[in-house]
């Protein structure tokens, strides 16, 4: 827990991660006010547009401002050795655990083939009959 937080809470990350949500969600909220600061309805509209669609609960921007401070955080600080590397350990556990969910499918496959085949072969019969 205490490292997963730290990793959270590393300034270089936070200020990837406020980067990249500046590019996907931050302009729309200064496109808003600064359209109604100068009374621009379509810059007001625009920013508002882009606001209803964050809004929604199934928006791709939430991922999408991960992967951006991700890729910022490697541009910006490649020597930022504690950090990459606890990304690294997060890409390889996410790694081995869908291979060992793919190795426990692949043998469960087996037995539901086998067990489609029986079905197919029993339909078969029915219909030469």
């Amino acid at each position: 827990m205490k490292k997963a937080l730290t990793f959270l809470l590393n300034p270089k990350l936070l200020l990837c991660f406020g980067i990249a949500w500046f590019f996907t969600n931050g302009w729309s909220y200064v496109a808003v006010l600064v359209g109604t600061w100068l009374n621009l309805p379509w810059l007001i509209g625009i920013g508002s547009a882009y606001l209803a669609f964050l809004w929604f609960p199934f928006t791709p921007e939430k991922i999408l401002t991960v992967i951006i401070a991700i890729w910022l955080l490697k541009l910006l600080f490649p020597n930022d050795k504690n950090t990459l590397a606890v990304l690294m350990q997060m890409r390889e556990s996410f790694r081995s655990s869908r291979k060992k969910k793919k190795e426990q499918e692949g043998k469960t496959e087996p037995e539901n083939a086998a067990g489609q085949e029986s079905n197919t072969e029993q339909t078969t019969e029915k219909a030469e009959e």
